[in-house]
């Protein structure tokens, strides 16, 4: 699917705490007072109120249905129950939640009592997904994880009695201190968990997570000269990938993995670029311009816009973010990384129906020199990533960027 489908919304909710800070993680997420939790809520309430008016006055459409809901952070359950439950009154007050909408929640395993369990269910969380990151329980506290698989496999248990059966686990290959045998202990047992969803990522080597700037460095906290060379990375990727199809966890995108009918509906919406409107830190959200009669068969501009990612700015009440609009040039480059990112591919057909001939044909340059590469296929008009263009994805993606389309960026 390429067109974006405008009446239904998808709502991403940032919770920024955590009770500990994990050394890979590169997001907008730390160790806050709970004394900030309430007033974070209340920004979060206040935002969600001003959220049709702001969109209506830069011309946007912000459909009123809701299908998916998706709780990240950092933490969010690590809220009190009061305070979940007043922020799903406000999205019920301002949104039109559809009744089979899928909510989820990331948990940390270890921290999900019982009483933020029920104020969850009540609220009508269905899916949950699990940062586990190691089985082994050595790697998860040099991580700066909390948890052990004995707590995880509980969490589970307390899922399920709880009616929740949508359940996600994530794993990180490239831990420090992990080992080939180490990571094929993890993945077997995720896959004796009998989940129907799994996250599988690579370590991201970056600025922004303290391992990152560690190794960055050439330095050795963190662990960070225990981290696995980037080919035993790669092929940690490649045996997860083997043992989860063994176990009937079909990768349908880059990091993902479900049995039939348990693919991520709400990161779907990303890929397939439907409407989302993010809240909170860092929180991103991406809208439609509002169709006017003379818009022709093109696609319309669309806004991607980005809250900011200052946590004491955010609760002053700022409302500074950056935008960008997406011109229908733009649009067509997102649609082939996007796509590209998903199993089930690109189809030129579609594109050329919702883009036009011109710049399908342009990008269909690239296509044929990455498949003479090795690492796009095209069979039966889709075209895919091969096992190796996954491994290094973001090389393949910069091809469909051309460097003469700009975006315009902007500060409200």
């Amino acid at each position: 699917m390429s067109e974006i489908a405008g009446d239904m919304l998808g709502l991403y909710i940032s919770i920024p705490f955590c009770r500990s800070k994990c050394t890979y993680c590169n997001f907008a997420s730390g160790v806050y007072p709970a004394s900030e939790h309430s007033r974070y809520v209340d920004m979060l309430v206040k935002e969600m109120r001003g959220s049709g008016k702001c969109a209506h006055g830069l011309g946007l459409e912000l459909p009123r249905a809701v299908d998916t809901i998706y709780l990240g952070g950092g933490t969010p359950s690590v809220l009190e129950p009061e305070l979940i439950k007043r922020l799903f009154e406000a999205i019920q007050a301002e949104f039109a939640v559809e009744t089979n909408a899928e909510i989820t929640v990331e948990c940390a395993p270890g921290q999900l009592s019982d009483e933020t369990l029920q104020a969850l269910v009540e609220a009508g969380a269905n899916r949950v997904s699990l940062g586990v990151q190691s089985f082994v329980d050595r790697e998860a506290k040099t991580s700066g994880r909390l948890h052990t698989r004995a707590k995880v496999l509980d969490d589970l248990r307390r899922l399920r009695v709880a009616g929740v059966e949508n359940i996600n686990l994530d794993l990180i290959a490239g831990l420090a201190g992990q080992t080939m045998a180490s990571w094929e202990e993890s993945l077997a047992v995720l896959i004796d968990c009998g989940v129907p969803h799994a996250s599988i990522y690579m370590l991201e080597v970056d600025e922004d997570s303290r391992l990152g700037r560690e190794m960055l460095a050439g330095g050795a906290r963190y662990f960070a000269e225990l981290v696995p060379s980037d080919d035993t990375i790669a092929r940690m990727y490649e045996i997860a990938i083997e043992r989860l199809d063994g176990a009937g966890l079909k990768q349908y995108e880059i990091s993902n993995f479900a049995r039939p009918g348990r693919e991520s509906r709400h990161n779907l919406r990303y890929w397939q670029r439907k409407p989302y409107q993010g809240f909170g830190l860092d929180a991103s959200s991406m809208l439609r311009a509002i169709a006017q009669e003379d818009d022709g068969n093109g696609p319309r501009h669309a806004l991607r816009s980005t809250n900011t990612d200052d946590l004491k700015e955010y609760l002053g009440g700022s409302s500074s973010r950056e935008t960008a609009w997406l011109s229908p040039e733009r649009q067509h480059e997102e649609a082939w990384f996007l796509g590209l990112r998903m199993n089930a591919g690109v189809r030129p057909r579609d594109l050329r129906s919702e883009f036009g001939v011109a710049l399908v044909e342009r990008a269909l340059e690239s296509v044929a020199q990455l498949v003479d590469s090795g690492l796009l296929m095209w069979e039966r008009e889709v075209i895919r990533l091969t096992a190796q263009g996954r491994l290094i994805s973001n090389s393949v993606f910069q091809e469909f960027i051309e460097s003469g389309v700009q975006d315009h960026v902007a500060t409200e």
